[in-house]
């Protein structure tokens, strides 16, 4: 297992960097984000992505994470920031949230593709989207190379294995427990799977949910790599980008900017 899985600040500053650098200047084309802008994050961990919204001075930002450990780190890790008052960390289920709010700007960044039931996860988060509000979301499609997650296993060979994980479940399954990866460690692994989501899935959810895409890009390299193995992001071509399913095999990462229809 790499060492960025199990320090948990390294990954909150990894975050924090690819969000200033790359989630931001997403934004900016269609959000002025200032003092007075508002920021949800669905599925916060430990709130790296929200760092950078704290150092603009952003009026109010929450982060919702059913991870109650994840949300006391994050709040370990930013108790000092000048401006922690403006950050409300909460650990709950989005469907059983106390927070009834509209934002102007909702982030959910490496998380579908960990959630169930997509459809309705997608269907719930228009309650909190403003009028004129924008949702980014960013994830690896399930086919790419490292799509099920494998760099997470201890088996160094097989954490470093592409495509592996979209052999058929029980081969997959029997793999991870041949090679004596733990009970939580698959059952994590399989939850992946289970949830695996692909660009054309999400295509179909954003239409049946009644948003508008407003942005979506593509990426050969994910932009989160150059914290992580020192690659600069590059954008996929677009020929392969509208091939539809093949694209998945090659994308690494999907960003969509997106405003519910109100």
């Amino acid at each position: 297992m790499q060492e960025r899985h199990a320090n948990r600040k390294k990954y909150f500053n990894e975050q924090a960097l690819t969000t200033r650098k790359y989630v931001i200047p997403y934004l900016k084309e269609f959000i002025d984000i200032n003092e007075n802008t508002s920021v949800l994050e669905i599925g916060c961990g430990e709130a790296g992505n929200l760092k950078p919204f704290l150092d603009l001075g952003c009026k109010r930002i929450v982060g919702i994470d059913i991870s109650e450990g994840r949300i006391e780190n994050g709040k370990i890790f930013l108790k000092d920031h000048p401006n922690y008052k403006n950050l409300e960390l909460i650990a709950e289920d989005i469907y059983n949230t106390s927070t009834t709010e509209e934002f102007d700007v909702i982030i959910s960044r490496d998380v579908i593709e960990h959630i169930p039931n997509q459809e309705k996860f997608m269907h719930r988060c228009r309650d909190f989207i403003k009028p004129n509000g924008v949702y980014f979301i960013g994830f690896p499609p399930w086919h790419n190379p490292f799509g099920g997650h494998q760099q997470l296993l201890k088996n160094r060979f097989f954490s470093k294995l592409p495509y592996f994980h979209i052999l058929p479940r029980f081969i997959f399954q029997g793999i991870l427990q041949l090679i004596g990866e733990n009970k939580p460690k698959i059952k994590g692994m399989m939850e992946i799977y289970d949830t695996r989501i692909t660009i054309d899935r999400l295509n179909r959810i954003l239409k049946d949910n009644d948003y508008s895409i407003l942005k979506k890009t593509d990426y050969l390299f994910n932009p989160n790599y150059e914290t992580k193995f020192g690659i600069k992001p590059r954008e996929q071509l677009k020929i392969i980008s509208k091939i539809p399913f093949f694209r998945n095999f090659f994308i690494t990462a999907s960003y969509y900017l997106v405003s519910a229809n109100k």
